[in-house]
């Protein structure tokens, strides 16, 4: 059989060729997934998930004994995505982003991607949202290619192969990954055709004038067309009237309004870290085998979701301690767990449904139930833990005769330190407050030290 590449140039030239294959037909092969860009712009404040986000870039924040970002750049990389971009608006967000991942070959080093991922990051060039900081980084590295635009805050599994053939198959110039979700009232809810093409979007609907239950998972499959688009006179004279240039208030509306082809593809799995409330939910779902946890090492029992990790010499005798003492029952799992590395856990402690990173210590007698400690955090003996999330170096000080507890959605930020006999619930703490002993806070927010001692109950 003889097979003559024809053509390159086709409507969205790098997305595919044609081969011929006799005198009569053509096969249309699809794009290589190496051919996309993947570009994450990281431009907001991200305030519903502060205090965790008080002085740390949202993608940076710890997510299952690792950055957050982490888990969405390894999904596209395994499956041949090499070139990313990342939109960093502000100083926090690109210091963060580029100390930690630099031109990527950390990345590709820990995750073990061959050939290595390259990551570009945005210049010194204020955007006005998110469609703005795209149309900059494709003009400033002149990417001719099509991209992947997705969110550095999410979670998600999705087939990229499957996403390039249905976005292909319905000549889409904008194709967007939609998610179902049962709380329509908090989204922007896709009003679709029978093609699952996207009429227009529907905001914070009610239940029943809600179109579908598909809502936008900030993932867009995008045509190199839209490049020109973005820079044309129309659209600039929509952001100088609008003074914003965003995916979902701007340039989505304004291609749906205009007729240009924009398609829905449905995703299963898609987790929004918005807010503590789910963040939580997502560590849970994850560490209940709705998705892949990303773990290197094997569950200490074959049928229970507990991992405990050790890489190095030294915090693998940590691990075989830590497994020893659970078999032992010097201390108890409920459910499912992540204990990291080089991590102590007292006698009598109880863990359930829990995230425990790296470099902690965990005292006796604690009680830790649907939480996420993250690394270096020390907690006293006897301490009750619930629904909550602890940030990085926390110290917890309680002892069995005055025990400290947090519940109920609970966020304290990092280096701060909770003295004996405190109670804390729905309460946030910024970082690097201490708070005295024995007080109590309900449903507040400690952002100085003249809340910490006016808001006490």
């Amino acid at each position: 059989m003889h097979i003559k590449i024809l053509e390159k140039n086709l409507k969205h030239k790098p997305f595919c060729v044609v081969i011929k294959i006799n005198s009569s037909s053509n096969i249309i092969l699809f794009m290589n997934i190496e051919k996309l860009r993947c570009f994450l712009p990281v431009g907001g404040q991200a305030k519903r998930l502060r205090p965790l986000t008080h002085d740390i870039s949202k993608p940076c924040i710890r997510f299952l004994n690792r950055p957050l970002i982490e888990f969405s750049m390894a999904t596209l990389a395994e499956q041949g995505v090499s070139n990313f971009i990342f939109g960093e608006y502000g100083y926090t967000n690109y210091t963060n982003l580029f100390d930690q991942y630099g031109e990527g070959i950390g990345f590709s080093a820990k995750y073990n991607i061959t050939p290595r991922v390259h990551i570009k990051h945005q210049p010194n060039l204020d955007d006005c949202g998110s469609a703005d900081s795209y149309r900059l980084n494709m003009e400033y590295y002149d990417v001719q290619d099509p991209v992947l635009v997705v969110q550095g805050d999410g979670l998600f599994e999705i087939d990229l192969n499957s996403l390039v053939e249905s976005h292909e198959k319905n000549g889409a110039l904008m194709t967007i990954a939609l998610a179902r979700v049962e709380d329509v009232e908090k989204y922007g809810v896709a009003d679709l055709d029978e093609d699952m093409k996207i009429k227009r979007f529907v905001e914070k609907p009610s239940k029943e004038g809600a179109p579908s239950n598909f809502v936008n998972a900030g993932i867009y499959l995008l045509s190199p067309e839209v490049r020109e688009i973005v820079g044309s006179d129309e659209v600039n004279k929509l952001v100088a009237e609008r003074g914003r240039f965003d995916f979902g208030y701007d340039l989505i509306p304004y291609l749906v309004d205009n007729g240009f082809p924009v398609y829905g593809y449905g995703i299963d799995v898609w987790y929004d870290i918005g807010n503590p409330e789910m963040y939580l939910r997502a560590m849970y779902d994850f560490l209940n085998g709705k998705s892949d946890i990303r773990v290197m090492e094997e569950r200490i029992l074959p049928n229970r979701n507990i991992w405990v990790q050790g890489y190095s010499e030294d915090s693998i005798k940590r691990r075989e301690e830590i497994i020893r003492k659970y078999k032992e029952n010097r201390f108890y799992v409920h459910g499912a767990a992540l204990i990291g590395r080089h991590t102590r856990i007292g006698d009598f402690s109880k863990i359930q449904d829990s995230n425990i990173d790296n470099f902690c210590i965990i005292g006796k007698h604690v009680n830790l139930e649907r939480t996420a400690v993250m690394d270096a955090a020390r907690i006293g003996d006897s301490a009750c833990l619930s629904d909550s999330i602890l940030g990085r170096k926390v110290i917890i000080e309680s002892t069995r005769s005055n025990p400290t507890c947090i519940e109920s959605t609970s966020v304290i930020g990092n280096c701060v330190h909770i003295r004996k006999g405190c109670k804390l619930v729905r309460t946030k703490v910024n970082p690097g407050l201490t708070l005295p002993p024995g007080m109590t806070y309900r449903n507040k927010f400690l952002q100085t030290y003249e809340d910490v001692a006016e808001l006490a109950s």
